[in-house]
């Protein structure tokens, strides 16, 4: 799960974001220095904002950034002081992880895609791809639902042309890389990754 804190950009602000919202409809409560902001129409939770965060956390860094659980643990205090009871139960895993494609097999609706088995450590995610280099047995970086590409787009369970994906494999091109090629194509790893490793984005 990432966080963003732009101190120069938008002040001394931690950002916690869990789903968009639509501006129009958006309703927030101050908690002391968090707010906690939610949408009007059906009262889901949409993030948090904590005020004077360097005041409550070493942040090291800025931009986007990955909560960890020793950022979660002073979250969790602040909230408890502030008398906001809500449960932090976030999902704490990498979202950008190193995959290997045990399995590639046609689309049976798209001739230019490809339905992939991808085994991620814990568990294999079946993707559809549609980049013309993919292929069985290579190692190549998956964003995992919940991961935010560095474009700003949140990868979500998805269907493409009627098929379940569930997660995307990712181009260097995507994931920002520098030097990334021009050409369309996912990146494909070297085989000293290990599958299941965090890639770091």
């Amino acid at each position: 799960m990432d966080v963003f804190y732009n101190k120069q950009g938008i002040g001394d602000v931690l950002i916690i974001p869990i789903k968009e919202g639509e501006k129009n409809s958006i309703s927030h409560e101050s908690y002391g220095d968090v707010v906690k902001i939610t949408d009007v129409n059906d009262g889901s939770l949409l993030g948090y904002n904590i005020f004077n965060a360097s005041k409550y956390f070493n942040i090291d860094g800025q931009g986007k950034m990955r909560l960890t659980e020793e950022m979660l643990a002073p979250i969790k205090d602040l909230f408890s002081e502030n008398g906001l009871n809500d449960v932090l139960d976030f999902d704490l895993s990498p979202k950008f992880v190193v995959g290997y494609v045990t399995e590639k097999g046609a689309h049976e609706n798209a001739d230019k895609l490809s339905v992939c088995q991808v085994d991620v450590g814990d568990e294999t995610l079946q993707i559809v791809c549609g980049a013309p280099n993919i292929d069985q047995g290579q190692k190549v970086v998956v964003a995992k639902v919940g991961a935010t590409m560095p474009g700003g787009m949140k990868i979500k369970d998805a269907e493409l042309r009627g098929v379940p994906s569930s997660g995307m494999i990712c181009s260097a091109k995507e994931l920002n890389l520098p030097d990334a090629p021009k050409e369309k194509g996912i990146l494909v790893l070297e085989d000293d990754y290990k599958v299941g490793q965090e890639f770091e984005v």
